[in-house]
């Protein structure tokens, strides 16, 4: 009988070595065997596993993949291989930060691979074939930087996609339509990344919070906190556990404590502050000299290691400071009353207490826990006042219109005269020595940065009505020396101890050669001049710069481009000092109420003063990256909802002519600060009409092609609202012309 032979059923699998050397490299720390490899290719027939076996046999002579058990195979990781993070612009391409090389590494858009913006990534780096220019592709997604974004929903019959808000989120989120909670069409949504399939174009993700209608105020406030994953309410259980604290002053505790209930003692803050975290007292002493208390709340008697509350304010880092609110670190128990240095309450407080001479020379210090009493609280206003006028505090309530500006519970007014004029007198003395350690500060190679602050007069519903700008004047600076002093002389108590101990400071780098290279760029074509002879010279000349610009209309973009120039201060367990305080010890320390490293370094102050043994650096320097990091988000929800006030501001004088400074210029257009509130939109390149103009980097101007008109960073000229986009938070001029210089 004669029977048919079998068609030969062996089939090849496409691609195979490429498609191999693809799954050792998305995942270069994990070990695969044959059978692994197959299951990952949906093969399981006998032929196909003898392919793979033999192709990872080849591979591995040819040393592209190495063998690390018997069977097991990993990818080999070469020297071509980095990591780093992920700079996306809104162009879909970005840049690589990696400290394995000197410059950022190019990386264009169809070397994204699913990365997104902030993501810690792994790049294969190779050199560009034109230019020789090193340029990267993403191979791995190590930690994505964030998994939850704002936007739009607009809602399908069976699915829906979130448009998100941020430019550099490049793709759509879907999201089942049984995972939109209950979003309604066009509703700003809070979404969570759930996957990203393979063959996927869009990530998958669910609605975690309903936000509100696109514009309202509340909705765009919530947007901006959720965007950077700030919260803007405290879970339940926080409340009750913060809310069951025995908040009681008690003798046994004051035992345990320096008294200093009957120094004199009082608060400076801006007349609108509800948390008093820092407070001053003064006493003359017999030889002639002043004993100074830096006293601050202490926060850490309440806030205890290991319990909901304390790890709910470590998550926080820090509080946030809206245009409209303030989202704090610790709920309101402690953060407006418990640890509030309120007026005529007794309270708890961590102090450093200094006597200092006439020449604001620091002849002895002390350091731990006290208990005080805040003989009265000033508002910056008022303090300035008595430096002012060099009179008693009644006076000046009497005589000036001050004190129909600050609430009666806070008013001075009901104090004896004898107190009042000692406070004034403390006042004055210590206004006098904080310019003499100012003053010394400048004189080595401390930097001035007094930028003016923009605010906002609301009405109740949250309406800005007013712009008007915050200086720094003595009574700021007087209270931000003494500060400093606090902060500085704990650092260096425990910076300078030996053995090393381990502590949380805040450091600042010194400043990008390239960037002060920019800046002195800018800042010729306004007629100023940089030095960078050496460290002094650049702080120096700096200072002049800043000094120089006051009151000119290029003030804020200098004060703003300089600032840029400067390395981030950042939080460390590795000490390398402040550049811009020119201090070589520097910490965290007054404002525990609104940070939580000036905790830490309560914490550790406290335990080295026990004499307790070593803590865990490696620990501490995970908190200080945190921080850190909290901190750097916080900023930006700031700025974000500053521009956005800016705009709902701008949005009711759209018919009126603005004289603005041209503070940027870019090959799309320019920006241009209006002078009398500070705020900025953008003019678009296509906008202005009257020729073709082109983007010159080296003039910081954009130029007309036929006219060569010019329009240049730091000119003058008039602009009109065009558009205003609380969603985007984009504010568009439309140029109306040119002021003669």
């Amino acid at each position: 009988m004669n029977r048919k032979k079998k068609k030969n059923s062996k089939k090849g699998i496409s691609n195979l070595t490429n498609t191999i050397l693809g799954i050792f490299k998305k995942d270069r720390n994990q070990s695969y065997n044959y059978k692994q490899i197959a299951a990952k290719l949906g093969v399981n027939d006998a032929s196909s596993r003898n392919q793979i076996i033999k192709t990872l046999a080849k591979l591995a002579a040819k040393q592209e993949i190495e063998q690390v058990d018997r069977g097991k195979f990993k990818a080999i990781v070469s020297a071509e291989y980095h990591t780093g993070i992920l700079d996306l612009s809104s162009r879909g391409s970005g840049y690589v930060i990696s400290e394995d090389f000197d410059d950022d590494i190019f990386i264009a858009s169809n070397n994204i691979n699913k990365a997104l913006d902030g993501d810690e990534v792994e790049i294969y780096v190779y050199k560009r074939r034109k230019r020789g220019k090193l340029e990267g592709e993403i191979t791995q997604i190590i930690k994505r930087a964030r998994t939850e974004y704002v936007g739009i929903i607009q809602v399908n019959e069976k699915f829906a996609f979130v448009i998100p808000d941020s430019p550099k989120m490049y793709k759509d989120i879907f999201v089942p339509i049984n995972k939109i909670k209950d979003a309604e069409e066009g509703d700003k949504v809070l979404v969570k990344l759930e996957d990203w399939p393979d063959k996927a174009d869009s990530p998958y993700g669910r609605v975690t919070k309903v936000l509100g209608k696109p514009g309202e105020h509340n909705t765009e406030i919530h947007a901006i906190l959720a965007e950077f994953g700030l919260p803007y309410e405290f879970p339940y259980k926080v409340e009750e556990y913060a809310n069951k604290l025995d908040t009681s002053i008690t003798e046994d505790e004051i035992s345990k404590r320096r008294d200093m209930r009957k120094d004199l003692t009082f608060t400076i803050d801006p007349k609108d502050a509800k948390d008093f975290d820092d407070a001053l007292s003064f006493e003359v002493l017999e030889n002639g000299n002043y004993e100074i208390g830096i006293h601050i709340a202490d926060v850490s008697h309440y806030l205890q290691e290991g319990t909901i509350l304390d790890d709910e304010a470590y998550e926080r880092a820090t509080s946030v400071y809206l245009v409209d609110r303030v989202v704090p670190m610790l709920p309101e128990i402690l953060s407006n009353e418990a640890c509030s240095l309120r007026p005529h309450e007794e309270k708890y407080t961590f102090s450093a207490v200094f006597e200092i001479n006439d020449k604001a020379e620091i002849k002895n210090q002390w350091f731990g826990r006290t208990v005080t009493y805040s003989d009265a609280r000033y508002a910056y206003e008022e303090a300035q006042a008595v430096i002012e006028n060099n009179v008693s505090v009644v006076e000046v309530l009497e005589t000036t219109n001050i004190n129909t500006e600050i609430p009666k519970e806070v008013s001075l007014t009901g104090k004896s005269y004898n107190t009042s004029l000692k406070l004034a007198q403390a006042i004055i003395k210590l206004d006098r020595l904080a310019k003499i350690m100012r003053r010394k500060r400048m004189s080595t190679g401390a930097i001035s940065f007094d930028k003016v602050e923009v605010k906002f007069n609301l009405d109740e519903e949250a309406n800005p009505v007013g712009v008007y700008f915050k200086e720094s004047k003595d009574a700021n600076k007087l209270i931000e020396e003494f500060m400093l002093l606090a902060n500085r002389k704990v650092s260096e108590f425990i910076g300078k101890q030996r053995p090393k101990k381990t502590f949380v400071y805040r450091v600042h780098d010194e400043p990008d050669e390239s960037k002060l290279a920019a800046l002195q760029g800018v800042v010729k074509t306004f007629g100023h001049k940089l030095n960078f002879r050496d460290r002094k010279s650049i702080a120096s000349s700096l200072n002049k710069l800043l000094s120089d610009v006051k009151g000119k209309k290029e003030q804020n973009m200098v004060d703003t481009l300089a600032v840029r120039t400067m390395s981030k201060a950042e939080y460390t367990t590795q000490n390398i000092g402040h550049y811009g305080l020119a201090f070589d010890y520097y910490s965290h320390f007054t404002s525990p109420i609104r940070r939580y490293p000036d905790v830490m370094a309560h914490r550790l102050l406290q335990h080295y003063l026990d004499e307790g043994k070593p803590v865990n650096e490696d620990a501490y320097e995970e908190k200080c990256k945190h921080s850190s990091n909290m901190e750097y988000l916080a900023t930006k929800a700031e700025r974000n909802s500053i521009k956005y006030m800016q705009i709902r501001f701008m949005q009711d004088h759209q018919d009126e002519e603005f004289r603005g400074v041209i503070s940027g210029v870019t090959d799309w257009g320019i920006y241009v600060e209006i002078i009398e509130n500070k705020c900025e939109g953008m003019v678009r390149i296509r906008d202005i009409n009257d020729d073709h103009y082109e983007f010159d980097e080296s003039q910081f101007a954009l130029v007309g092609r036929n006219t060569k008109n010019m329009y240049q960073l730091g000119d003058e000229v008039i602009v009109k609202v065009k558009e205003t986009d609380l969603v985007k938070k984009h504010l568009d001029f439309h140029l109306i012309g040119a002021l003669e210089s």
